[in-house]
């Protein structure tokens, strides 16, 4: 049985095939001839905050012929300290599929081991792998294969975004440069982990220049917020503007992963020139989740 945990666990060729998937999904929207979740049932377990990732996995699983229940956690017993073990082996007699957004890592893997049933991670604290799928599909999409190039990761180096980006670095063969302050770069043990040419640095324009795209992500993640204060000090040197834009190859893309605070992680200016990208890399969550479902369905 397949499940999707981590881009860590990935392999390359499970890579390809949901990115490859992905096009196709978005070319036939509409028109699917196979629906592969039809008469099934998935559930959506969500302990944080969601917008992009909840509509598209909704309106995915619909478009695929499924059916989906959405269960918060404050409003099931998992909010009031069941053990997830016992959820997992509660909706695994009951429905076909979970996706499952949380803090913890552990949580998601007890989850799948336990439930018997196709299991995504739709957020932890360590990983974000729905994210990145999406993110390497449009920039492919916009600009070739992603495979000898260089995308520059500017801001919280460590967070569950730019940790996934990593992991992808070294499986589908492009240089990640990660420029961020010491304390917001990742561990050694997990660039050694994670192996391929990823490259970290305190300098900004170092790190931007030659990148054929330019990434950030919000500075205070979900659970992070009693730090606020001290991460946007910390960080307030490390935004995409148009300063930075110009350091990158010509016709660079720009892409952050929402949402997005302007005059933080990113300026005003530089975040509606590009728009288009950005939002065209928010709508192709709904395609590549697409993509991931019908996987985990053929791996069953």
């Amino acid at each position: 049985m397949r499940h999707l945990l981590s881009i860590e666990s990935l392999a390359p060729n499970d890579m390809d095939n949901i990115l490859s998937e992905s096009a196709r999904m978005k070319q036939e929207r509409g028109r699917h001839s196979v629906l592969p979740l039809k008469s099934q049932v998935w559930a959506m377990l969500f302990s944080k905050a969601s917008t992009r990732t909840r509509l598209s996995f909704e309106v995915g699983i619909r478009e695929l012929g499924g059916n989906v229940v959405f269960m918060p956690a404050s409003e099931i017993q998992l909010g009031r300290g069941e053990p997830v073990k016992d959820t997992a082996r509660v909706m695994g007699r009951m429905v076909h599929g979970a996706i499952f957004r949380t803090y913890a890592q552990a949580d998601v893997e007890e989850f799948a081991r336990l439930s018997g049933i196709p299991t995504i991670n739709a957020l932890t604290d360590d990983e974000h792998p729905c994210q990145i799928l999406a993110d390497v599909f449009t920039f492919q999409e916009k600009r070739g294969p992603i495979k000898g190039r260089k995308i520059a990761f500017i801001g919280d180096g460590a967070c569950n975004v730019a940790v996934s980006w990593i992991f992808a670095a070294n499986k589908l063969g492009f240089e990640l440069s990660v420029a961020a302050p010491a304390e917001f770069q990742p561990s050694r043990e997990l660039l050694r982990k994670a192996g391929g040419k990823v490259v970290c640095t305190e300098d900004i324009a170092s790190a931007a220049r030659g990148a054929d795209a330019l990434y950030t992500d919000v500075w205070i993640s979900m659970g992070k917020e009693a730090e606020s204060a001290a991460r946007s000090e910390k960080l307030k040197g490390y935004q995409i503007n148009s300063d930075l834009v110009k350091k990158a190859n010509p016709g660079a893309l720009v892409m952050h992963c929402l949402p997005a605070y302007r005059g933080m992680e990113i300026d005003e200016r530089t975040f509606e020139e590009h728009a288009q990208t950005i939002f065209d890399q928010a709508e192709n969550r709904l395609h590549a989740q697409k993509a991931i479902l019908k996987w985990l369905v053929e791996g069953r």
